[in-house]
């Protein structure tokens, strides 16, 4: 074994030595934790494992996992000693496989482990969820699902519809997996507790605008007291030909934007904010798709209050010169 800076040329190096470099090598890998099984595989042993604890160098952070006394491991120690304290063939699930993957802009309130269907599962270490669940491990790194599995799984634990969006978004935003693959993945799940907006959500992020059919926008115009829009409108600019989504005679046009624009929660706030503006003047008013499955009543309120105020004050430009058919 080769420990370098230990000792002196020539001379032996103590056991405690050699235990301190092997644990330091450990604990920079592993992010300030180590797995007993990988202390015993490089001439640890189990009573020494003990000696280093009864001295207080050392500490227990669950029934596998080791660590320097008094120090608080990363999160990415955190992710190993959740695998390493899930059981056997145990793998990051949901938010926390995604944050291995590289997810950014998402604070870890758990860590969700996945075990194969067979398996016993334990208690885990504290602050950790394990479950049996479908697995497909990543091939290389810390054990964790493949993300397009990852993403699915965290919107179906997550504690809201608005968290479940936001991991979605993230996801795609970063480009930690395809519109496409997610998909695919997710027409593979039998079954979902968040089935139903989930499929919304997806559907946004791959369709776009057409996400939300002529039916579903006609019934959110009932529900608020305003009347049906005609879809589709095509108008003539500069630039050509163009269809917008929904257009009323009295100069009233909804435009929803879906994935392709900015699938991300902060267009979301940025659309409500800029639809208020327009409201005092103009007569377009922007829709993120996101937007009409996480607050519809919020937009739909806009497009009531909007469609009231043209009705009500109507000028030449705002009632059917504006070339639609």
């Amino acid at each position: 074994m080769s420990m370098p800076g230990l000792g002196v040329p020539g001379q032996a190096v103590s056991r405690r030595a050699q235990r301190a470099w092997i644990a330091r090598t450990l604990l920079g890998e592993f992010g300030g934790v180590m797995r007993r099984s990988q202390l015993i595989e490089r001439g640890v042993t189990r009573s020494e494992i003990r000696s280093e604890m009864r001295a207080g160098r050392w500490e227990a952070s669950g029934v596998h996992t080791v660590t320097l006394a008094g120090t608080v491991p990363s999160e990415r120690g955190r992710l190993w000693r959740a695998v390493w304290e899930g059981g056997s063939g145990a793998v990051l699930d949901g938010a926390a496989a995604l944050c291995a993957h590289g997810m950014t802009g998402f604070t870890l309130r758990s860590i969700d482990v996945a075990v194969p269907l067979s398996t016993t599962t334990w208690p885990g270490a504290e602050g950790v969820a394990v479950r049996r669940a479908r697995i497909d491990p990543f091939p290389t790194g810390i054990p964790r699902n493949r993300p397009e599995l990852a993403t699915i799984r965290a919107a179906q634990l997550a504690r809201s519809d608005r968290e479940a969006a936001l991991i979605v978004c993230l996801v795609l935003q970063q480009r930690l997996v395809s519109p496409e693959r997610l998909a695919q993945t997710w027409a593979s799940i039998a079954r979902s507790a968040r089935s139903a907006f989930i499929d919304g959500l997806l559907t946004d992020a791959t369709d776009g605008a057409r996400a939300l059919s002529e039916l579903d926008f006609a019934r959110l115009c009932r529900r608020h007291d305003v009347p049906p829009p005609v879809r589709q409108v095509v108008r003539e600019l500069p630039s050509g030909r163009v269809y917008l989504d929904a257009a009323w005679d009295c100069g009233l046009v909804v435009e929803i934007d879906g994935g392709h624009h900015a699938f991300t929660l902060a267009w979301m706030d940025d659309a409500f904010r800029q639809n208020e503006i327009v409201i005092g003047g103009e007569v377009v008013l922007r829709i993120p798709a996101i937007g009409l499955r996480l607050g519809p009543d919020r937009f739909m309120d806009q497009v009531r209050r909007a469609h009231q105020a043209l009705t009500d004050n109507p000028s030449p430009t705002r009632c059917g010169e504006r070339g639609h058919r």
